[in-house]
Formats: structure tokens, C-alpha cells, sequence
């Protein structure tokens, strides 16, 4: 049996020196870190300005309110009272608001309303469970109704905070808002 002798070819190898100190970064690699830390920096910035806020800013002689923020409390929905409402939000009772969220109207008829429901998104609202009372904000504009906006609007008006019941004692609503004004935003 002979063997046809197949030459070899030896390669003489020699790894690449690995990369010290920096230079392994390269303008491509240095941007995407800048772009990362970026748009993480602004998510952190914004949360953080909720929380040392709890989501109240002033704005000239009105005060923005984040309705998540304000609706995001335990709150008994049988048996609670005005005063088990943070006194962040109960301070700003009488105080003129603009609060920017989802209309909701469900047995409303027609396209200018007179009343509705202010929340801070119906489709996010309540994976803990149920809708609670504390989560709508009870918004009427007697005499001159507003148009209903498919979508987020901005409400401006004067807010009331006191727990209102029907006869029957069922807690109704906690927020009023005497509406001036609904703009799409």
C-alpha cells in the first residue's frame, strides 16, 4: 500500500497583540455609548423629577399635575375619606390645574360633552387589578360643552379634592375639576 505523500504546509502563526489602555475603542463604539447613556440619563432625569416633585410642578399661576402620579395611592374604596388623600394633592383643593391625560366617556352621546372622566391612560390604567376611584378625575364644563378628543388632551381648570358619595353611600369621586379648557396635545 502506498501513500501518495501530501505536502504540508506549516503556518507560522502569530496572534495579533491584544489591545492595551484605550484603543480599543473606536469612534463608532465611543458614539453608541454616548447615544446609550443619553437616552438613559433622560429617563433617569425624568423620573427623577416626578419623584422629588410627586409629579407637581408650578407653571406661572397654575400648577402641572402628572395624573399617574396623583392617582397611584391606597385608598379605600368603601370607606375612605378626604384626608386619606395624600396632602400633596389635597393642597392643591381650589388651586387652578393642568392636567394632561385620556378622556373617557362611556355613556356620553354625541361629540361636545359636558361632562367626563380625566385619566392617565385607558389602556395602561390598572394592571393591578380593578379600576379605582382615586384614578378618575371627575371634569365638568356646564352650560358649554367641550369637544371629545380621541387621545391625550390637556385639561386647565380649577381643582376640587373632597370625597363626594351617592345616596346609597358609594364613594362617586375624589377629584373635581371645574373645567376653562380641553386642547389636544
Amino acid at each position: 500500500m502506498n501513500q501518495a505523500s501530501t505536502p504540508q504546509t506549516v503556518v507560522d502563526y502569530h496572534p495579533a497583540p491584544k489591545p492595551t489602555g484605550g484603543s480599543w475603542i473606536n469612534p463608532r463604539i465611543a458614539v453608541f455609548g454616548l447615544v446609550v447613556l443619553c437616552i438613559f440619563g433622560f429617563l433617569f432625569y425624568l423620573w427623577l423629577q416626578v419623584a422629588a416633585t410627586h409629579g407637581v410642578t408650578a407653571r406661572g399661576d397654575a400648577f402641572e399635575v402628572d395624573l399617574k402620579s396623583m392617582s397611584t395611592f391606597p385608598f379605600d374604596q368603601k370607606h375612605g375619606t378626604t384626608e386619606d388623600v395624600p396632602p400633596r394633592y389635597r393642597e392643591l383643593d381650589g388651586k387652578k390645574v393642568i392636567l394632561i391625560g385620556e378622556m373617557w366617556a362611556p355613556n356620553a352621546s354625541g361629540p361636545r360633552l359636558d361632562n367626563f372622566d380625566l385619566v392617565y391612560s385607558i389602556a395602561k390604567c390598572c394592571f393591578s387589578g380593578p379600576p379605582q376611584i382615586q384614578h378618575f378625575i371627575k371634569s365638568t364644563k356646564p352650560g358649554d360643552p367641550v369637544p371629545f378628543y380621541d387621545g391625550l388632551v390637556r385639561v386647565t381648570g380649577t381643582l376640587s379634592v373632597k370625597v363626594t358619595k351617592d345616596p346609597d353611600g358609594k364613594i362617586t369621586g375624589i377629584y373635581h375639576v371645574n373645567v376653562e379648557s380641553v386642547d389636544p396635545v
